[in-house]
């Protein structure tokens, strides 16, 4: 057996040792290989996360953004311009600006021959912190119509 060291001086066994080695040098090139297009494939998939995170379609959302917000500092100028050309059009025409009229509400009062019944819910006198006096600030009045069971 031949050590480590030790060259064989027969040339078929040199042969056989150079071909061992050679086909002992292809396979570590071949997982070298294997390695470096391994490495190459997880640069291009970091790349492309990159890309999506940072790069140009990543600022898609915030380009559309300011663009919403262009349009819409646009539109509210527009609307400012078409306010003060419709005051200034009616300064001109010498108009009287209508003062602020509340709407009637939507529901008629309740009808006048329904019985009604004034409950009074007195409030505190004093406060429950100082015990200072309290005084009437205001009033609320509400009518409700109210079923009645038919077991009372």
């Amino acid at each position: 057996m031949n050590t480590a060291d030790s060259v064989p001086d027969d040339i078929v066994a040199l042969h056989a040792e150079l071909a061992a080695e050679r086909a002992a040098r292809r396979e570590a090139e071949a997982r070298a290989i294997g390695a470096e297009a391994m490495v190459t494939h997880l640069k291009l998939v970091i790349a492309k996360l990159e890309h999506h995170r940072y790069g140009a379609s990543s600022e898609r959302g915030r380009k559309l953004l300011d663009q919403a917000e262009l349009q819409l500092e646009e539109l509210e100028a527009d609307v400012a311009e078409a306010a003060s050309a419709a005051d200034a059009a009616a300064d001109q025409a010498g108009s009287v600006v209508r003062s602020f009229t509340r709407r009637k509400p939507v529901r008629g009062p309740l009808p006048a021959h329904l019985p009604r019944e004034r409950v009074v819910i007195s409030g505190p006198t004093a406060c429950p912190c100082c015990g200072g006096a309290l005084s009437k600030l205001g009033e609320t009045i509400t009518e409700t119509l109210e079923s009645r069971a038919s077991g009372r």
